[in-house]
């Protein structure tokens, strides 16, 4: 029977753990005393400290498992087809930046000022190339103009109004900030501007069958935070991942990263 694992910390998203078991896979344990390297794995990053399970109701529990196993069957299906590792890391990040559950894209948490200001990034493994954006406010999805800053831009990060001008120019429609409003982050920056900062972040690395890894990451940052504040996330030089080198994809303060590995 398939097998998977995970590793959340304490202050994780515990609840969508169990949403890998819902996907064909490979053992993530070697059964024998040879290891079988798999053809292909994802690796996604649901949130970091902004929900504990016991603070969760059967329904909320359920939101977030039936969200992560869709994020997860996107990219996974992009690897057994034999896509590409970066396809299938923005098939699953832009899974969750339209889930109003996770802080990024649609679920992004509110600055001081009452805007919602997005960071993203991605890198190619395999050539090392970046692309980030930070601090956008009508960008439905920031990984991808993230990818075109990488791949069109000739520059690896683009910030604010040029990063909005930029993905005008390459036919990207902005969304009107009231896209990004929900109440649940609204009612979030009214309880931080009185106590604790709110976090989260989510992210994928993908390893495609021609051996290609990619990463990438979404976030909208720290409740409350500063308006104009651009996170560790946008910065490139923190290095999302070196070929044959594997590393955690989120924002620095702790998070959950769920394996699934799979042969042909």
């Amino acid at each position: 029977m398939p097998r998977h694992r995970f590793a959340p910390s304490n202050t994780a998203v515990l609840a969508v753990a169990g949403a890998l078991a819902l996907l064909p896979s490979g053992s993530l344990a070697p059964r024998g005393p040879a290891i079988q390297h798999p053809q292909f794995f994802l690796v996604v990053h649901g949130g970091a400290g902004t929900i504990r399970r016991a603070e969760m109701t059967p329904a909320q529990d359920s939101a977030y498992r039936a969200k992560l196993t869709e994020a997860i069957r996107a990219g996974y299906d992009v690897l057994r087809g034999g896509g590409a590792s970066l396809d299938a890391v923005m098939a699953t990040i832009t899974v969750l930046e339209e889930s109003p559950l996770f802080n990024a894209g649609r679920g992004a948490v509110f600055t001081n000022a009452g805007t919602n200001e997005l960071d993203a990034a991605i890198m190619d493994g395999a050539s090392l190339r970046a692309g980030a954006v930070a601090g956008v406010r009508h960008i439905k999805h920031p990984i991808a103009l993230a990818r075109l800053v990488m791949e069109r831009s000739g520059h690896v990060l683009l910030a604010g109004d040029g990063a909005e001008a930029f993905a005008k120019e390459q036919g990207m429609a902005l969304v009107p900030r009231s896209y990004f409003f929900t109440q649940r982050r609204w009612d979030e920056l009214q309880r931080a501007k009185a106590a604790a900062k709110v976090h989260g972040t989510v992210g994928a690395v993908a390893l495609d069958q021609a051996g290609r890894l990619a990463a990438g990451t979404s976030t909208g940052g720290i409740t409350n935070k500063r308006w104009g504040r651009i996170g560790r996330l946008a910065d490139h030089r923190g290095r999302h991942l070196r070929e044959r080198e594997l590393r955690g994809v989120g924002h620095g303060r702790g998070g959950v990263l769920h394996a699934q590995r799979g042969r042909v």
